[in-house]
This record gives structure tokens, C-alpha cells and sequence, in this order.
């Protein structure tokens, strides 16, 4: 029972995997048939079937079939094989598409709040520019405002030194304006900020608490760190799926249907050495052999006449 073990669980395996890929590959041939899916699924089903048989049956009698039919079978086993991965790999890109088109509303989403961002961002930069050409005014205003000097010659010849009060007040007027404006500035200034950090957060949850962020995010990294697009990663991990799905359960199989038929052809050689010897035959006899002659009788008197 022991050594039966290993070729049933190659047996299982080998099952399984084509199984799943019959799965995979029927429904991802449906889906690019949409338009007959029932009949496709038939269809692909009894192929799936027929190709696990035509393996089991290529491996069991390949010495005896015929070369014509040989050359046929594994045509059309390798054919299949290729239907098979064609149907795995459309079931897959229809998978990760569904995910994709999640992901690019996500990025849609995620590229407006950007923009809004942007924009802030530039807001925020022209008040700074605004804000260093009013300092520099209000710092000339200040000065004029100091240096408000009029001087002038009286009648008796002194140098009369004062300050206009009419230019003092429009100077102050437009000091506590370009003020009025600063202060203005700074507090729109605080709001834009607020609203880009505001905007920061929405996109970083955006990008990592959805659920399609967690889905993609591995191929996502992958891509980082390859840097290729993340379409092409995924094609690249579908092919490898094709590449040891499919093939592996043929193998599988044959593998299995080989291990059994020895073990059969084992068990079969260790009763012929264990089977009791018959009897050989006694090599029979001549017939043409001459009977043995009879006894002969002794002599009465003969026997009489010795007294001794």
C-alpha cells in the first residue's frame, strides 16, 4: 500500500491542476464568446476532457499505436494545450482588467485632487510674492513717514525745519493699507494651507486604504522597482502561470499513469516468483516394451531329493 502512495498523490495532483485549468480556461474562452457562452462552455468542456484522456491513452499505448495516429494525437493534444492557456489567460486579464478599471478611478480621482492642489499651491505662492512686495512697500512707506521733512526759509532768513501733515496723513493712510492687505493675505495664506493639507490626506487615503489599493498594490511595487508599467508586470506574471499550469498537469498525469502501470507490472513479475511449482510429468512409458517373463517354478522333487 505504501509504494501505491506516491503515484495516487501524483495521480491527484495532476487532476486538480487540470481541473483547474479546464476551469479557468472554459470560462475565459466564454468570455471571449460572450455571445454563445452556454455552448462555449460545452464545447471547451468536452475538449478539457478529451485532452486529460488522449494523454492517459498516448502514455498507456504509445508502443502500439500506429505512427499516423501518433503524430495526430500529440498535434492535437499540443493544440489544446494552447486553447487551454489561451483561455487561462483570457480569464486572467478579464480579472485583473475589473481591478484595473477600479484602480483607474481611483487614479482619476486621486489626479483632480492633485490638480485642486496644484492650484493652492500656486495661490499660496503668489500671496508669498504679494507679501514680500507689500513688506517692501510698507518698510518705504515707514521711512517716508520718518523722513516727512519740509524745510524752508522764513523772513528773517532761519531755516524753518517741519513736516507736512498732508503728505504725513496720505502716507499713513496707504501704510495702514498695505497693513490692512498683509493681514488679509496672511489669512487666506492659512486657509490655502489648510486646504492643501486638507487634500494631502484625501489622496493619501485614497492611494492606500481602498481595497483596490491593497489588490494591486504588490504589482504596483513590483512595477516601482522594475520600473516598467504595471500592465506589462501583470502580462508578465500571467505568462508564467500559463507557462507551468497547463503543461505540469499533462506531465502530472503521464507521470501518474506510468507510476500505476508499474506498479501493476511489479506486482504481476513478484506473483509469478512467489507461484508454487507444479509437478513436471512422469515421461511415459514404451508401449512396444516387452512384458517381464514369469517367474519360473521350482521343482518339487528336486527339492524333496535334498535331505540335507
Amino acid at each position: 500500500m505504501k509504494h501505491k502512495l506516491l503515484p495516487l498523490l501524483v495521480l491527484v495532483a495532476a487532476l486538480s491542476l487540470a481541473s483547474t485549468a479546464a476551469y479557468y480556461s472554459v470560462f475565459g474562452i466564454s468570455k471571449l464568446f460572450s455571445a454563445q457562452t452556454t455552448a462555449v462552455i460545452i464545447m471547451a468542456g468536452i475538449l478539457e476532457a478529451s485532452k486529460v484522456i488522449t494523454a492517459a491513452y498516448l502514455e498507456r499505448f504509445w508502443k502500439t499505436i500506429h505512427w499516423v495516429r501518433k503524430i495526430y494525437f500529440v498535434s492535437a493534444m499540443i493544440v489544446l494545450m494552447g486553447i487551454t492557456s489561451l483561455g487561462i489567460y483570457g480569464f486572467l486579464v478579464s480579472a485583473y482588467q475589473e481591478t484595473a478599471y477600479k484602480m483607474q478611478a481611483v487614479d482619476k480621482q486621486v489626479e483632480v485632487q492633485i490638480k485642486k492642489r496644484d492650484r493652492y499651491k500656486q495661490q499660496v505662492l503668489d500671496i508669498n510674492k504679494e507679501q514680500q512686495d507689500i513688506n517692501t512697500q510698507i518698510i518705504q512707506l515707514s521711512e517716508g513717514l520718518g523722513n516727512n521733512v519740509v524745510q524752508y526759509t522764513n523772513s528773517e532768513g532761519q531755516v524753518i525745519t517741519t513736516q507736512s501733515s498732508s503728505t504725513r496723513k496720505i502716507i499713513k493712510q496707504q501704510l495702514e493699507s498695505q497693513q490692512a492687505r498683509r493681514d488679509t493675505l496672511a489669512i487666506k495664506q492659512d486657509v490655502l494651507n489648510d486646504s492643501v493639507t486638507a487634500i494631502d490626506l484625501r489622496v493619501l487615503d485614497l492611494e492606500t486604504n481602498s481595497d483596490v489599493a491593497a489588490e494591486i498594490g504588490p504589482l504596483k511595487y513590483v512595477a516601482s522597482i522594475t520600473n516598467q508599467p504595471t500592465d506589462k508586470v501583470v502580462n508578465w506574471f500571467i505568462l508564467l502561470f500559463i507557462i507551468v499550469f497547463d503543461p505540469l498537469a499533462i506531465m502530472l498525469l503521464i507521470s501518474a499513469n506510468k507510476a500505476l502501470a508499474g506498479d501493476g507490472n511489479q506486482e504481476e513479475s513478484k506473483a509469478e516468483r512467489v507461484k508454487a511449482p507444479t509437478p513436471e510429468p512422469s515421461p511415459p512409458s514404451a508401449v512396444n516394451e516387452p512384458p517381464p517373463p514369469p517367474p519360473r517354478r521350482k521343482n518339487k522333487k528336486a527339492q524333496g531329493s535334498k535331505w540335507w
